[in-house]
């Protein structure tokens, strides 16, 4: 969170917070609290709307504070303003970062259900494989009995030709 929002909230001018800030500096070390560069300065100023406009033209950087740095910034603020506020934004940031943990979570099972699925589309492709390679089989096999067939329908005809009789012939039989 940006100073000038946190001394809004805290309905005290950004001056006094960042003097404050300044007398306590040891609680804030730097990943509790940074000052914004220039060109992320400039970004933000771009890209947000919802700055006003005393702040947009400021010549002072302002200054961020993490959810530790906001928690040492509400020691430093002794009003009932001071603790009210970070009660609630201390709820917020548990709350988003169960969210996310949440989130996290969700993601995981996705991607478990993701992982399922792509073993169970690779099964049906192999047993597709596996049932037309039978399925070759079957029909190199039918072709062979059809051929067997075929072959033996041929020899039907010749095998059907009258038997000469053995034995004793008579005439009139000839």
């Amino acid at each position: 969170m940006l100073d000038f929002d946190l001394a809004n909230m805290y309905q005290i001018p950004t001056k006094a917070l960042k003097q404050a800030v300044k007398r306590n500096i040891e609680r804030f070390p730097d990943d509790f609290m940074f000052q914004l560069t220039e060109n992320e300065w400039r970004e933000l100023v771009t890209n947000c709307d919802r700055l006003p406009s005393t702040i947009k033209h400021s010549s002072v950087l302002p200054s961020a504070f993490t959810q530790e740095g906001v928690a040492s910034l509400s020691g430093v603020l002794k009003s009932p303003m001071a603790v009210n506020v970070y009660l609630s934004i201390m709820s917020a940031f548990v709350a988003m970062r169960n969210y996310i943990m949440q989130s996290s979570v969700i993601q995981a099972e996705l991607a478990e259900m993701r992982n399922r699925v792509q073993l169970l589309e690779r099964d049906c492709r192999e047993n597709l494989e596996a049932m037309n390679d039978l399925s070759e089989d079957v029909r190199r096999d039918f072709d062979t009995v059809f051929e067997a067939i075929g072959a033996l329908s041929v020899k039907l005809p010749q095998a059907q030709k009258p038997r000469t009789t053995i034995g004793f012939k008579t005439n009139e039989r000839e």
